[in-house]
């Protein structure tokens, strides 16, 4: 855990060999005193962004205007910030104006929570100016100053309040809450990509099921797409043992929930959510599966077209679904799938160009037609796969 912030280190005595400050903040800082594993590290300096590449010699310009660079540094790289105030926020989501400062304090007072307003020197050193470890402690998300100000500057702050509640199982600070509540409309402005990557971070966190009942409670889920006027469906996964469930499986989850049936239903749902392609095509396959599991049990060729990672999700949410653990579990279907003669199309030991010679005709749709009937016909066990076996069962059919 500490490695992170050891690696780390040098950089930060560049910058005071410098003359310059520079500390450990945020998120990385928040995590290491709870002791929980660090990821990347944020670093703050006094520094200008030019002054830091004076400072360093390789550097990429990530996020200049907000006072961030990339600082490359023996194989790692590590984001550090200009210690910077903000005027007056737009759209209830970004400064008008960003200003370069010189004090930590002026730079730590503008963070969304307390907890998240602490940070530490290469000395492990805390500098906590808004008491966020005492915040850490009693396990509370409450604003730096005042609530009011904090959301409407951002209103996307709102969300990670909640979601503080599924990562952290921590419980919102009664006047932060009451500030959520009356401003919990501004969400409407916020952009759906920024609101989902909150969402799916509350859906991977152990406490979901507090964090989805406080979007009830508060009304945050009527801004969220596809939510308004479907309490029931957050009533359902507030209700369901849904705690090992990963994102697909939980976007499926309330998809379900939601009774979408048709794929263009399901994809526009996703859509709105602004989910890449990759992912809403993974979702709407794992639908396919799960639906045709809660119809009847797998048969050996929807194994071999599921395969182990959709079995495992499919399996997993047929449970939450039925609430039952069937007498043939996902065990029972593993083992199937394991026992299959191949588990990929490539592990076949016939290639279209082995046809084509094999019967001397040019392509065409019957190749894949042939590759397909030999690829059955192994999965089913009627033929090894083998290429000799194949070639002998090909003609054999041919003469039929």
């Amino acid at each position: 855990m500490i490695d992170s912030f050891l690696q780390a280190a040098p950089v930060l005595h560049h910058l005071e060999s410098a003359g310059y400050e520079a500390y450990f903040v945020g998120g990385s800082v928040r995590d290491f005193l709870l002791k929980k594993p660090i990821s990347d590290v944020d670093i703050a300096t006094s520094a200008t962004p030019e002054e830091m590449k004076q400072v360093f010699r390789k550097t990429v310009d990530v996020g200049i205007q907000h006072g961030t660079l990339l600082v490359l540094y023996k194989g790692n790289s590590y984001e550090v910030t200009t210690f910077r105030a903000e005027s007056e926020y737009v759209d209830f989501r970004r400064p008008k104006e960003v200003v370069f400062i010189r004090s930590l304090l002026d730079d730590l007072q503008r963070r969304d929570f307390t907890m998240n307003a602490i940070a530490m020197d290469h000395k492990w050193n805390i500098i906590d100016p808004f008491n966020g470890q005492q915040a850490l402690k009693e396990k509370l998300i409450q604003t730096v100053g005042s609530a009011e100000e904090r959301f409407t500057e951002d209103a996307l702050r709102m969300m990670r309040a909640v979601r503080f509640v599924s990562t952290l199982s921590f419980t919102i600070e009664s006047v932060t809450l009451i500030a959520l509540k009356r401003h919990q409309n501004l969400l409407e402005k916020i952009a759906i990509e920024r609101k989902r990557a909150e969402f799916e971070k509350l859906l991977a966190g152990l406490n979901r099921r507090n964090a989805l009942r406080l979007l009830l409670e508060v009304g945050i889920y009527k801004f969220l797409p596809g939510f308004e006027n479907r309490e029931d469906v957050l009533t359902r996964l507030i209700e369901c043992e849904c705690e090992d469930l990963n994102i697909n499986e939980m976007w499926l989850l309330i998809i379900y929930y939601l009774n979408a049936t048709e794929k263009q239903e399901i994809e526009a749902f996703l859509k709105e959510w602004k989910l890449p392609v990759k992912q809403i095509k993974e979702i709407i396959r794992l639908f396919f599966f799960l639906k045709k599991r809660l119809a009847k049990q797998w048969d050996t060729y929807e194994l071999y077209s599921a395969g182990k990672e959709a079995i495992v999700s499919v399996e997993k949410l047929y449970e939450v679904v039925t609430e039952t653990k069937p007498h043939k579990g996902m065990d029972h279907w593993l083992e199937l799938y394991e026992a299959l003669p191949i588990k990929d199309r490539a592990q076949l030991k016939v290639t279209g160009t082995d046809l084509l010679s094999w019967f001397n005709q040019g392509g065409g749709p019957w190749v894949k037609e042939m590759i397909e009937k030999v690829e059955l016909a192994i999965i089913m066990g009627e033929i090894k796969n083998e290429h000799l076996e194949i070639k002998e069962w090909l003609e054999k059919c041919n003469r039929k």
